[in-house]
C-alpha cells in the first residue's frame, strides 16, 4: 500500500469514528446527528491531504489564516464552504470578505466596522459570529460574557453584517468534562441572548474541538473545529 493509499484510508476511518461520536452525543442530548455541522480544521495541513477528506465526505474547512486559505482555495474543489475561524486583522478583511461563508471570530467594534465598510462598498452582507471568551483565559481572544448584548446590540445597527450566532474556544485539557461549563455557558448565554434580542437569529453554536467535541455536542453545539481528530497530530 502506498503513503498516499494510507493516508487516504487514515482519513476516511478518523472521519468514521468522528461521526460516530458526534451521532452518539446528538442522540444522548435528544438531538439529531445532522443538526451538527463539522468543519474540518486544515491549518498546515497540504491542499493534497485536504482533497483526501474532501474525497471521504468533507463539504466544509476552516482556516485560521487568510494567507494560507487563499493559497489553498484554487487547489481545491470550487463547492467546497469555507469558514475563517482564526482572528481576523483588520487588514485582511478585504481579502476574506466573499472568500467564505462564515466568520467565527468577530470580537471588537473595530473589527466590525471594518467588515461593514468593505461589505458595503461591495454590495455584500456578511456572515458572522461573535466570538465570546468564557472561559476568561487572557490568552483567548473574544468579548466577555457581560459585554455581548451591548455589543450585539452595536453591531445590528451595521447593515453589512449579520450575526448568526456564537463561538467560543475551550481551555485545553486533558479531560474534557472540565470544560463542559464553558460549553454549557455559552449556550446559556445564547437563550438569554435570543429573549433580548427576538429579531437576531443566534442559530449557530460553534464551539468543540477534536480534544472535546463529544462534550461539546452534548451541549448544544451545532458546529464543531476539527482538525487532529480528522488529519491526525499536525507536524
Amino acid at each position: 500500500m502506498g503513503v498516499e493509499q494510507e493516508k487516504s484510508l487514515t482519513i476516511y476511518e478518523n472521519l468514521r469514528i468522528v461521526k460516530e461520536k458526534i451521532e452518539h452525543a446528538a442522540r444522548k442530548a435528544g438531538r439529531a446527528p445532522a443538526s451538527v455541522k463539522l468543519i474540518a480544521v486544515t491549518k498546515t495541513v497540504p491542499a493534497d491531504i485536504i482533497k483526501h477528506a474532501v474525497a471521504a465526505g468533507v463539504t466544509a474547512l476552516g482556516e485560521n489564516k487568510a494567507q494560507e486559505m487563499l493559497f489553498k482555495q484554487p487547489l481545491l474543489p470550487p463547492d467546497l464552504e469555507w469558514h475563517f475561524i482564526g482572528r481576523l486583522q483588520s487588514n485582511k478583511v478585504k481579502s476574506v470578505i466573499g472568500k467564505v461563508s462564515l466568520i467565527h471570530s468577530l470580537d471588537s467594534w473595530k473589527l466590525a466596522l471594518t467588515i461593514n465598510d468593505f461589505a458595503l462598498k461591495t454590495g455584500r452582507q456578511v456572515i458572522v459570529l461573535v466570538q465570546v471568551n468564557i472561559s476568561g483565559e487572557t490568552s483567548k481572544q473574544g468579548l466577555p460574557p457581560a459585554q455581548a448584548a451591548d455589543f450585539i446590540k452595536e453591531v445590528i445597527t451595521l447593515k453589512g453584517i449579520k450575526i448568526r450566532g456564537l463561538m467560543t474556544i475551550a481551555p485545553e485539557t486533558a479531560d474534557p468534562e472540565e470544560v463542559r461549563p464553558v460549553f454549557r455557558d455559552l449556550r446559556l448565554l445564547a437563550g438569554r441572548l435570543k429573549n433580548i434580542f427576538p429579531g437576531v437569529d443566534l442559530e449557530y453554536l460553534s464551539m468543540g474541538m477534536s480534544s472535546d467535541f463529544v462534550v461539546a455536542v452534548e451541549e448544544g453545539s451545532n458546529m464543531l473545529r476539527l482538525g487532529t481528530a480528522i488529519f491526525g497530530p499536525r507536524k
